[in-house]
């Protein structure tokens, strides 16, 4: 059996010795160097493309903006937004590449991807103070997901953006376990589940934005 730990303290280690290779001084350019090191890993797994983490961070800064938040959220929306799935690094390639429908068992695996995302951005101190966000961008609004269960405004504000504008991603791009559909009825299905799976001011919000681009 897989170590569940391997794939992430490989990713950490790589990440922190390239910092150290570098001799990296200042905290900025320690965030740059961590975060292209973990954006090669996903990539290279074919797990997350740059452009699909490109687009949710741009969306959840426009719905970040459009609320009013100051710009510290504003860079954590960012940040989250490209580094929401990053626990998948700790996933199993057999189960994230599968192109049919998971079992039960491979699905409560693949469940676990926002708790390591959670401890890995945790061992980074550049990064652990969007620990939180990753591990909560998969809660519903109505309590009713993982892994912990929070309900409405117990989930942070940026975990709450970030998941609207994911699963509208997921909905109109291709991906291995979704189809593809237009932005008019990703639009419509999410707000269908507003106030169940999405926070509905965030969903109008979002809303607003994609219709006055169609």
């Amino acid at each position: 059996m897989i170590n569940e730990h391997t794939n992430l303290d490989d990713a950490l280690r790589e990440a922190e010795d390239k910092v150290y290779r570098q001799k990296i001084l200042d905290n900025k350019s320690v965030r740059v160097s961590i975060l292209n090191t973990l954006r090669e890993n996903l990539e290279e797994k074919n797990l997350e493309t740059q452009e699909h983490t490109k687009r949710v961070a741009k969306y959840s800064v426009k719905v970040g903006k459009a609320l009013g938040l100051n710009y510290e959220i504003l860079e954590k929306l960012a940040l989250v937004g490209e580094l929401h799935d990053i626990g998948k690094i700790g996933i199993p390639e057999h189960i994230l590449l599968k192109p049919e429908k998971l079992t039960n068992d491979e699905y409560e695996i693949m469940k676990t991807h926002a708790e390591k995302g959670y401890r890995l951005a945790l061992l980074l101190p550049e990064l652990s103070y969007i620990a939180r966000d990753i591990l909560t961008h998969h809660e519903r609004w109505d309590g009713r997901r993982y892994p912990l269960g929070l309900k409405g405004e117990e989930i942070p504000l940026v975990a709450r953006i970030v998941s609207v504008i994911d699963s509208f991603d997921a909905m109109t791009n291709d991906r291995i376990h979704e189809i593809r559909i237009s932005k008019y009825k990703a639009i419509k299905e999410i707000k269908a589940c507003s106030g169940k799976q999405f926070d509905p001011k965030i969903v109008e919000v979002f809303s607003n934005i994609i219709e006055n681009e169609l």
